[in-house]
């Protein structure tokens, strides 16, 4: 029997609408349910390779599944066996909370499979991406010749200032890069694939309170030249992933601003505090910055990957990155249709910045703002457990919701090795018994546990209870 023309499926990898309406409920539900029980579920789930290998090794099938089946395999097998970084209690590293929105927001860039390298390609896409970079521009209090563009995180942002500032200090052939021995790796790791020599990649120390020190960047930098060197970026902090520090932005500025060097500020993990008060305060100079690295995927409370590289001028970047092959050439609109693949490493690029705005023209910005904030404040308040605790001591003041501290009890003159065994247990017994999801640093040699608290969903609950449990912990693995 032939089937009329227009009930033939078009192409082997089509559905019916019916169909795509019936999985595309049922892929919401299961991720709503989730939702719903992450409270009532452990910050971790992990599985060994062992564990993992007969539950997910097959060849694939050659003619297809039930796909209801399908998703519900992945639903239960694969996707639950991760960090859950978006529960109130994952306190580890760097957590992220989705906002319902910014996921619709993905999906919705996925089914219409924007390809958003150029204004030809994605001329409405390209223009929200123009007009929401433009209110982080006005957030940092860049003048308007800046800009940037979205990218897959930190890294990839980091990695395309400092092939501007390569090229703004003219290609040389012995750069060299100066951060704090704070900054993330993947500082180090950008400077080294732009070309700068790894043993040329300079770690200045930092201060009492984890702050680059300026007297000696000063002198590695004069050094530098006598050596015949050439310094292409500094790097600052706006809120280190260990502590939460913030270096001297200002004097940074100052200092590249009198050497002629491109200050770039990694306030990947904390720029969006700019959002508070506080964070206008402690990142006061940042404005100044040639670059700036920020993550909306931490802070700003969206699904991965949301990241971004603003920058002071933008030309800087189209200079460093715009490229135009004959295949190409019906892309060039002029200078007021930026081609985002102009200004990044990305041509090939998905819509990112629509997630951002779906995010807060839903709920607006006070509600981020307070969210933001609210992060801040449990920080500070867990720094007041901490001090108040007999069992408990500060390693380091709260700093844009990080606050670091170990078991070490007053009444009790233990030695630093003892005490490293005690929290290394206290550390394995909040994850074992499904307490929170906590994750440890070493600060000034000592072993010190580490809560990071940027969930909009956390309470001082989530956060009094897990500092108890450390306590309890504690004085256990103390009297064992």
């Amino acid at each position: 029997m032939t089937l009329p023309k227009e009930d033939m499926p078009r192409s082997e990898l089509e559905l019916s609408p019916e169909r795509m309406l019936e999985l595309a409920a049922l892929a919401s539900q299961l991720i709503v349910d989730r939702l719903d029980g992450l409270a009532d579920q452990p910050a971790w789930r992990g599985g060994s390779r062992a564990e993992l290998e007969p539950i997910m090794r097959e060849p694939p099938p050659e003619e297809g599944r039930n796909p209801e089946d399908v998703l519900r395999r992945a639903a239960a097998e694969i996707l639950p066996i991760a960090g859950r970084v978006d529960h109130p209690k994952f306190f580890a590293f760097v957590p992220s909370s989705a906002t319902w929105p910014g996921v619709l927001a993905d999906y919705m860039a996925a089914g219409h499979n924007i390809f958003q390298g150029t204004w030809l390609g994605a001329s409405g896409p390209s223009q929200l991406e123009v007009v929401v970079i433009d209110w982080f521009r006005e957030w940092l209090g860049y003048p308007e010749t800046g800009g940037g563009l979205f990218t897959s995180g930190g890294s990839a942002a980091s990695l395309d200032a400092f092939v501007a500032a390569r090229e703004a200090a003219g290609a040389p052939e012995r750069a060299t890069v100066y951060m704090s021995d704070q900054s993330h790796t993947a500082l180090s790791r950008a400077a080294t694939i732009v070309g700068v020599r790894p043993e040329r990649v300079r770690k200045v120390p930092s201060d009492a309170y984890f702050r680059m020190k300026m007297d000696d960047l000063q002198r590695m930098i004069d050094e530098d030249r006598a050596a015949g060197l050439t310094p292409i970026a500094v790097c600052g902090n706006a809120g280190t992933t260990n502590t939460g520090a913030v270096d001297p932005l200002e004097s940074l500025a100052d200092l590249c601003e009198r050497e002629g060097i491109w200050l770039h500020i990694d306030a990947s993990y904390g720029g969006f505090a700019i959002l508070t008060d506080t964070g206008k305060a402690l990142f006061r100079g940042i404005e100044r910055a040639d670059s700036i690295a920020m993550d909306a995927h931490k802070w700003l409370f969206q699904p991965f990957e949301a990241g971004c590289l603003m920058v002071r001028d933008v030309r800087k970047l189209e200079e460093a990155f715009s490229v135009h092959p004959e295949y190409l050439q019906d892309t060039q609109w002029g200078t007021d249709h930026p081609n985002f693949g102009d200004r990044g490493l990305q041509l090939s690029r998905s819509f990112r910045a629509l997630k951002v705005w779906m995010s807060i023209q839903t709920f607006g910005m006070a509600a981020f703002r307070r969210s933001v904030g609210k992060g801040i404040d449990l920080a500070l308040k867990g720094e007041e457990y901490v001090r108040a605790s007999q069992i408990l001591q500060i390693a380091n003041p709260a700093s844009l919701g990080v606050v670091c501290f170990r078991v070490n009890p007053r009444d009790m003159d233990l030695d630093d090795a003892l005490l490293e065994k005690v929290n290394e247990a206290v550390q394995a017994r909040v994850i074992e018994t499904a307490t929170a999801m906590m994750s440890s640093t070493r600060l000034r040699g000592l072993y010190s546990l580490r809560m990071c608290i940027l969930n909009h969903t956390t309470t001082w609950e989530d956060v009094r209870s897990t500092l108890e449990a450390i306590e309890r912990f504690g004085m256990e693995a103390l009297e064992a």
